[in-house]
């Protein structure tokens, strides 16, 4: 795919199904972290995670969808926010940011698009390079169960495929807990090298 073309699913967000408050306290304190919101869309997920940071942080919105990326720097504009760098670029083919300087990777519902199209391993590998040894990777992702919303069942990922998906890439699972009705939160700490 081409930064041109959209991904599978752009403008689709998992945002309205997401219980904030239990997203949020699964991530605990982010004030003065380096965060990745990995295939960041239109960034609903990015201005949560703005609000819930703080100045002292430091967020950087990736997407390669060109209009997604647009709409976020339009929105980061006139909530005057200061500490939201929105990029485009595709994070399965690597990533300009430094290796190990990021603390938290935020990946939304993405990763069961990626391994569908066949491009999970090159954004995993990038999340492994670009975080910190012990950083944390935290992946929403949809229960396997029938939609709508959300995608077909058979391309879901469970929190064990999920699992096995990562682990190759130097991650450990730490936790899964529901944040939503129809949505898991696994976080994945990386392992140091």
């Amino acid at each position: 795919m081409t930064m041109n073309e959209e991904p599978i699913a752009a403008g689709k967000s998992s945002f309205s199904l997401l219980d904030r408050q239990r997203l949020k306290d699964a991530l605990g304190p982010l004030e003065g972290l380096v965060i990745l919101d990995a295939a960041c869309g239109s960034g609903n997920y990015t201005l949560a995670l703005a609000r819930w940071t703080g100045l002292h942080s430091r967020i950087y919105a990736v997407d390669l969808w060109e209009k997604g990326v647009f709409d976020l720097r339009k929105r980061i504009e006139d909530a005057g926010l200061t500490n939201i760098q929105a990029l485009v670029a595709d994070l399965s083919q690597g990533t300009t940011l430094a290796p190990e300087s990021v603390d938290l990777c935020l990946a939304a519902t993405v990763l069961h698009d990626l391994a569908v199209e066949g491009n999970a391993e090159g954004m995993l590998e990038a999340l492994a390079r670009t975080l910190k040894p012990g950083g944390r990777l935290a992946v929403v992702e949809f229960e396997k169960v029938s939609g709508p919303p959300g995608p077909p069942e058979e391309i879901r990922l469970s929190p064990e495929e999920l699992t096995e998906m990562v682990r190759p890439f130097g991650f450990t699972l730490q936790e899964t807990r529901s944040v939503g009705e129809l949505l898991y939160l696994a976080v994945f700490s990386r392992q140091a090298d």
